[in-house]
């Protein structure tokens, strides 16, 4: 049976930017972090033949982001039930049908991190610190239901810390722990949902015009990687264009009408000495 995702220690360094051409490179251990996966995970994807061997750097085993990739689907697969035999009979599969290294550039162009933010560690001392007083237990108990921060033995992985610090400076400013947690609840529920839209039409119009269940063609597959590769960008600005518009609006809307109550205010002593 495969375990749960063990206890990692990491430091709050900033992580060093990653795109599709720069070369990740991880060690046994960095690579189970970054897959949510195990050390002892890995050695058992890679003794079945699931993950490639990593090149051999002295007595150190170096791998890349095809192996992270690997890895990220093997996961979603074996989350539904599927069997490590059946997992290895699709990768053998599709491996026989396909230039491995197209495939791998497929493979990393669709499962790699489409965000440079990684997960950070942290104690239960900084998190308080962080949030001061507004960090109630009930507070704590729903960051955790919500995925804010994840309890790992006498330490907190943080997989955000930029709406941590975000979050801490509202609760700093008076806005209830609670209520933030619950928006940021709802925004995330609908970003799943609209994410799994978009992917869903990318699905239907781009690979599913080979066949449902079908493997593109092994001379398609750099193609493929391109525009995806292509599209993640374009993608998340996008996004954060039509966030912008958002705020812009409900900032207007805010504004508008708190000076249409400074101006009743105002007009309410006329009104009564007249």
């Amino acid at each position: 049976m495969v375990e749960s995702p063990a206890v990692n220690r990491r430091s709050m360094t900033k992580p060093k930017r990653r795109t599709k051409h720069s070369a990740a490179e991880f060690t046994i251990d960095e690579l189970a972090r970054a897959a949510g996966t195990t050390v002892r995970n890995v050695r058992a994807y890679q003794e079945r033949g699931l993950l490639p061997a990593p090149k051999k750097r002295g007595r150190v085993g170096i791998y890349g982001p095809e192996h992270l990739a690997r890895l990220k689907t093997i996961g979603p697969m074996l989350e539904r039930g599927y069997s490590l035999a059946n997992v290895g009979e699709l990768i053998e599969a599709w491996e026989k049908g396909h230039d491995i290294g197209k495939l791998l550039g497929l493979e990393v162009a669709l499962t790699s991190p489409w965000t440079d933010e990684q997960p950070q560690q942290i104690t239960k001392a900084q998190l308080q610190e962080l949030f001061g007083s507004a960090l109630t237990p009930e507070a704590m108990l729903k960051a955790v239901e919500f995925g804010a921060v994840r309890l790992e033995g006498d330490t907190i992985m943080v997989p955000s810390m930029k709406l941590l610090r975000a979050g801490a400076l509202l609760a700093k400013e008076g806005v209830p722990l609670v209520e933030l947690l619950k928006v940021v609840a709802r925004l995330r529920a609908t970003v799943d949902r609209m994410a799994t839209e978009l992917l869903e039409l990318a699905m239907k119009y781009v690979f599913d015009r080979y066949g449902k269940g079908v493997l593109p063609p092994a001379e398609d597959a750099p193609r493929l990687a391109e525009l995806i590769w292509q599209c993640r960008p374009l993608v998340m600005q996008a996004v954060d264009t039509e966030v912008a518009h958002a705020m812009e609006k409900a900032a207007e809307k805010f504004i508008g009408d708190k000076l249409s109550n400074v101006l009743e205010q105002l007009h309410r002593p006329l009104a009564s000495s007249e």
